[in-house]
């Protein structure tokens, strides 16, 4: 499932989704959170973008799996497979920050939507919510660049 879309590998197709979603995602969260008279613009991109950034993540982690082992099946080995490894681990972490803020950023979104059927929060739920999104964006943000970067190296200094 993870392998070939019209025998192109799945990862290289899907790390593009990523290299926009998860940046998006960071960026607009941080917007929400520091832009409260905003929050009606952005409550609709911050909400899509929470439910996709992970789920392209996610499939760019398991597609980059099975890339992986298909190299490894063709032989490759050595410097190469261990700068593979070294974006694989980057890409582990990243889906494993995306995730959190994706989940964080929805129950931010819930929390301040003024709806009826949302019960009365204690106050500090915000400012948590608020200073997780921070972190977690922050940290997003590195760790799409580390594993793009690493990535790109591995492709480009054996193609050159």
């Amino acid at each position: 499932m993870f392998e070939e879309i019209l025998g192109l590998p799945v990862h290289v197709l899907v790390i593009h989704a990523v290299v926009v979603f998860v940046p998006l995602l960071a960026v607009l969260a941080i917007a929400y959170v520091g832009l409260p008279r905003w929050r009606h613009r952005l409550d609709w991109a911050v909400g899509i973008l929470a439910v996709a950034a992970p789920l392209v993540t996610f499939v760019a982690v398991q597609s980059g799996e099975a890339f992986t082992d298909a190299l490894v099946a063709r032989g490759f080995q050595g410097p190469i497979l261990d700068q593979i490894f070294e974006h694989s681990r980057y890409g582990d972490i990243l889906f494993r920050i995306v995730l959190p803020l994706g989940i964080v950023a929805i129950l931010l979104l819930v929390a301040t939507s003024g709806h009826p059927r949302v019960p009365r929060l204690p106050a500090l739920v915000t400012p948590v919510l608020a200073v997780a999104i921070v972190a977690l964006s922050a940290a997003a943000l590195v760790y799409v660049y580390l594993a793009g970067h690493s990535g790109a190296q591995a492709v480009w200094s054996t193609t050159l």
